[in-house]
């Protein structure tokens, strides 16, 4: 190489850490990690964290012992996150520092939003919802609701955290309980720009919080179409005006509780859906006269406990082909990958800068969507 700097090895020791450091759903979340080489498209067995819950000791009857038997999800490590440059622009580079701008950081960030914004997709997998739909959060009840709506799930009062979108971030601080020293203790919300700690939860902005868009494009009148018993986790929907279809993620209001749709259903035909797909299933029986309200399209945050997602990922194969080097480096369960190969066709080379990972919702009642 023309600068004895420019080496796989010190690219990918350079990058690994600001990758770390700009993360943030995925340093957030239960991870899993081994040094095992594995590639794209492999399946993983991961070891779901147990969650116990404290009773009061009765004498009449004794202890009631917990299942603490292990389980396990299979996680598949679908997801290949890249960034590709022709050689010939890093190799412009006169200096590391120079190398850290031209390359190193700018790629470190853009695989970290890619990274943060495929976890946060999986509010598509949480059912419970607070907010109002199209409705940015803009006071302490956004925090008050997702506690309570934790609480009434039993999820454990520590590790609780929030991802917030920029517009519902931009707000909370905005909020003088938060803002005013007087009030919160501390001047951070004013100086830095971050809300903190609140009500047991503690915060973060992501520009990847994801604006879930309904299917729907009409729906008045909304009831179930047909009885359906406690338990059912397919039901029917008919309404005076409903028309579009319901998408993976639409979250339904039945009888007080909230539920996620877990498929596309098809278009509506004669104002009824049939085959709706839910989580969890109805914790009351329904009949014709049930109502349903659909939510709009709405901001998708986050607050949630980190055994509620989890984060795999594990080292790339180093790839094979004849002049292809690659140097594989981990830091904190993430693990990078840098190659520098030559296209033949294009008679040029490039260099690569990978993370393999997977993602998987493995206790959904650890978490909230506060819709905005």
């Amino acid at each position: 190489m023309a600068n004895e700097f420019l080496t796989l090895q010190s690219i990918a020791r350079r990058a690994l850490p600001r990758l770390v450091e700009n993360l943030v759903f995925p340093n957030l979340c239960y991870r899993d990690f081994s040094e095992t080489f594995t590639d794209l498209g492999d399946t993983i067995q991961v070891r779901k964290p147990n969650v116990l819950v404290a009773k009061d000791f009765d004498e009449s009857s004794g202890v009631e012992y917990q299942d603490m038997k292990d389980s396990s999800v299979l996680v598949k490590l679908d997801k290949l996150a890249t960034v590709d440059a022709k050689a010939s622009a890093i190799e412009t580079a006169v200096n590391i520092d120079d190398l850290d701008r031209i390359f190193i950081e700018p790629a470190a960030v853009a695989l970290a939003e890619k990274i943060n914004a495929e976890g946060l997709a999986l509010y598509k997998d949480i059912p419970y919802a607070v907010g109002t739909a199209g409705t940015t959060p803009n006071s302490l009840a956004a925090f008050a609701d997702a506690r309570m709506a934790l609480n009434v799930n039993k999820a454990p009062a520590t590790g609780r955290v929030g991802v917030w979108s920029p517009e519902a971030d931009a707000k909370f601080t905005q909020i003088p309980a938060l803002v005013n020293a007087e009030k919160s203790g501390t001047v951070q919300a004013l100086r830095e720009g971050s809300i903190g700690r609140v009500f047991g939860i503690d915060n973060y902005m992501a520009q990847g919080v994801k604006q879930h868009e309904s299917g729907i494009t009409a729906s008045e009148g909304v009831k179930l179409s047909a009885s359906a018993a406690a338990g059912a986790t397919t039901i029917g929907l008919t309404g005076t005006a409903l028309t579009g279809k319901l998408v993976k993620g639409d979250v339904l209001t039945i009888l007080g509780s909230t539920y996620v749709v877990t498929e596309d259903t098809a278009a509506a035909s004669s104002n009824a859906i049939a085959n709706v797909k839910i989580y969890p299933g109805l914790k009351k029986a329904g009949t014709t006269a049930t109502n349903v309200t659909i939510a709009a399209s709405h901001s998708a945050n986050l607050v949630f406990c980190p055994m509620a997602f989890a984060y795999v990922t594990r080292p790339l194969i180093n790839p094979d082909g004849q002049g292809v080097q690659s140097y594989v480096t981990s830091l904190n369960g993430i693990s990078l990958r840098v190659t520098k190969g030559y296209n033949q066709q294009y008679k040029r080379s490039m260099y690569s800068m990978d993370v393999l990972y997977g993602y998987k919702t493995i206790y959904p009642e650890l978490a909230v969507r506060v819709m905005g």
